[in-house]
């Protein structure tokens, strides 16, 4: 089992810049996609970004893409959200989640281990 914690969410402005962490323990972890999905209040958790074990492979929702950047650290079990541009429908808790292993879609069934989630608000 793999324990993820993220970090680094907060209150910015609409326009300005967040990078979110996550770290990761236990067994597994650099073989497996990792992505980040959302939640804002009254909708349903959406994928945002993920990344394959390698990091070479990575893949957004439109809503994102061009203002995030997902990467990872495989030697020091991280994983990063860059967010750049952001905007108030940015606003959400933010989850770090892994795949199972053999599994990188953005389906969130095929997500084993989930962070207990970060705060981002983005004012307008």
């Amino acid at each position: 089992q793999v324990q993820l914690v993220e970090s680094g969410g907060g209150l910015v402005q609409a326009g300005g810049s967040l990078r979110l962490s996550c770290a990761a323990s236990g067994r597994t972890f650099g073989t497996n996609t990792m992505a980040w999905f959302r939640q804002a209040p009254g909708k349903e958790r959406e994928f945002v970004a993920r990344i394959d074990w390698s990091g070479v492979s990575t893949y957004y929702s439109d809503s994102v893409k061009g203002r995030f950047t997902i990467s990872r650290d495989n030697a020091k079990r991280m994983v990063y959200l860059q967010m750049n541009s952001l905007k108030p429908e940015d606003t959400a808790v933010y989850y770090c989640a892994k795949a199972i292993t053999g599994y990188s879609s953005i389906w969130s069934g095929q997500y084993d281990s989930w962070g207990q989630g970060t705060q981002v608000t983005v004012s307008s």
